[in-house]
């Protein structure tokens, strides 16, 4: 593929480079030990022939060991024109792909033998699917600067025409928080962390059946994108899909299961759920929704699931429900939790970088708000259960919290505030985003839009004001 003139010398490297060819691409290792030369006089800028190939070589002490110039010049005769170079190019590309299909299929086939050293076979199963996703990929993570520099001024371009009606990322469904978050964006990590029972999991779900059906918390079509559907996969560790389904449809129909399970709803009002029951199961139905609900779930495992639903399915969010809930079996090894918690908050980015997708993972807040001494408990970073891996990984951040259940709060007496607190933001604003959370159907919504008119499903009164009636069930 050389010209010993040298004329089209400097175009087949370009070619070469441009298809992703490498020393590793050539079989035999006097090739290898060839194209490393070329290599480095490309580098160099120097030009590339015949003479100058053989200089470098011998210069490099390895023009014996590759055949000496005898063999150069039998790769010259071989070649009958560079003409032809984008051709010779694939062939080359196409037989180094199969020589590593073969060699890591082999690996795999060992590894399924070895049931001492390997005896969990659904990690024999992530492993393999991950080493051969890691060939498809090879050679798409470095993306050539002016191409960088031309996609992100098309982006910027984009936000002067759209005058401020549009934002990079996916839609949260709250008005105010994707204006300080500028939505959820590709690659992103992004964490709500609260107490047990504030309501995380179902922020989460809001989140996820927004984007799944491309409405608004208050069922209006996303304004930024046109109401477009995004597909969702959803990794819910800790309910069973029956439960998680269940809360959905209520949540949509604004429906109080806790109420209708001990039959405290009028005749007339039983009827107006059931009609809202079945329109929010009709607008479910179709939504672009995948739950994976297995329980300890490995950390590998987990990607291996979800570059399969990327593959399949087009997913453009992942949601994980929840970090703790996670296992990893190479840090657990160690016998240190916080070693494993940070590997586990490390593969949910390297997660999100590969399939170039926003992740939302929840996590536990430790108790560490409540033995400050802050009257409030507001929580903060540091707060983070089990490791500080989290915190750093994180692109995004929320600390959830709803004042009513600290009675110290001065907003206390405020059943419907939630406070979203944006603690951490790599790629934009941080502060707080007050909402509201109706618990009895386990929802948020804008805190500007009166409830009555936050959806086009009816709704009813809250329970009435009765101990009998306190208890948080949906939590």
């Amino acid at each position: 593929m050389l010209d010993t003139t040298g004329r089209s010398g400097d175009r087949v490297m370009d070619l070469c480079l441009t298809g992703g060819i490498s020393p590793d691409s050539f079989f035999d290792p006097r090739n290898r030990t060839i194209y490393s030369a070329m290599l480095s006089l490309n580098r160099e800028s120097k030009p590339l022939d015949s003479i100058t190939l053989l200089e470098s070589l011998r210069v490099k002490g390895q023009l014996e060991a590759v055949g000496g110039a005898a063999y150069i010049e039998s790769l010259y005769d071989q070649t009958p024109t560079t003409a032809h170079a984008e051709y010779y190019i694939g062939l080359l590309r196409g037989k180094h792909l199969r020589r590593m299909m073969i060699e890591r299929a082999n690996k795999v086939i060992e590894k399924c033998f070895d049931e001492g050293e390997y005896p969990d076979s659904q990690a024999v199963l992530g492993e393999a699917e991950k080493t051969f996703l890691e060939i498809g990929l090879k050679g798409e993570g470095t993306m050539p600067w002016a191409s960088a520099i031309e996609d992100s001024f098309r982006r910027i371009d984009r936000m002067f025409e759209a005058n401020g009606t549009t934002f990079e990322g996916l839609s949260t469904g709250l008005t105010h928080l994707d204006e300080k978050l500028q939505g959820l964006k590709n690659s992103e990590m992004i964490v709500i962390a609260a107490r047990p029972s504030v309501g995380k999991t179902s922020l989460a779900m809001n989140i996820a059946e927004s984007c799944a059906l491309g409405l608004d918390m208050n069922n209006v079509p996303v304004k930024t994108d046109g109401g477009k559907r995004h597909p969702v996969m959803i990794f819910s560790l800790e309910m069973p899909i029956e439960a998680l389904t269940k809360r959905m449809i209520a949540g949509r129909a604004h429906v109080n299961m806790w109420r209708l399970n001990r039959n405290l709803c009028p005749k007339s009002e039983k009827q107006m759920m059931s009609n809202n029951l079945f329109q929010a199961v009709g607008e479910l139905k179709g939504a672009p929704i995948y739950v994976d609900d297995t329980a300890g779930l490995d950390i590998m495992d987990l990607r291996a699931r979800a570059r399969r639903a990327k593959k399949q399915h087009g997913i453009e969010l992942v949601v994980i429900d929840y970090l703790q809930l996670c296992t990893c079996r190479e840090a657990a090894r160690q016998g240190s939790r916080q070693i494993e918690v940070g590997m586990i908050s490390q593969q949910i980015k390297a997660m999100a970088k590969e399939l170039k997708i926003p992740v939302i993972v929840l996590s536990q807040l430790s108790r560490a708000n409540e033995q400050r001494g802050d009257k409030y408990e507001r929580p903060k970073l540091s707060d983070l259960r089990d490791s500080g891996a989290i915190e750093q990984d994180a692109d995004v951040v929320f600390l959830l919290r709803r004042p009513s259940r600290t009675p110290s709060d001065p907003d206390s007496a405020d059943e419907t505030l939630a406070i979203i607190d944006v603690a951490k933001n790599r790629n934009g604003e941080t502060g707080e985003v007050k909402v509201n959370f109706f618990r009895e159907y386990t929802r948020f919504g804008d805190r500007e839009i009166p409830r009555s008119e936050d959806s086009h499903f009816q709704t009813s009164e809250p329970p009435p004001d009765h101990p009998e009636y306190t208890v948080d069930p949906m939590l």
